[in-house]
């Protein structure tokens, strides 16, 4: 049982080890009003992307009404008016748009 335990903590860990991630100034902040959708840019490449994402650079916010993407969003807003660095870890999935990772969170810079 221990075992098995062991295996599906070190599976669950290692699926998100594989996302993508980057670290960088925000460039621009899109946000579209046919559908809601909020996604960025950044300076520099992203790496580790999933194969879904790996044909463009930008990075989706998976829900933009929930209290997360809400929060994000204004952090992102936060760091590109003050022209600071941020680190963005993708989710490893493309849920909210087919070719864009979504971000599992945000770390601001000092």
């Amino acid at each position: 049982m221990i075992r098995i335990t062991f295996a599906l903590l070190a599976i669950s860990f290692g699926l998100n080890a594989f996302a993508g991630w980057q670290e960088g100034q925000i460039t621009d902040i899109l946000i579209r009003e046919s559908d809601g959708l909020h996604y960025f840019n950044m300076q520099g490449q992203p790496s580790d992307r999933p194969d879904c994402a790996t044909a463009y650079k930008y990075w989706m916010i998976k829900d933009e009404t929930s209290d997360v993407g809400k929060a994000q969003l204004s952090l992102l807003l936060t760091a590109y008016a003050a022209g600071l660095n941020v680190v963005v870890k993708g989710s490893d999935q493309c849920t909210r748009w087919k070719d864009g990772e979504d971000v599992n969170y945000i770390q601001l810079k000092k």
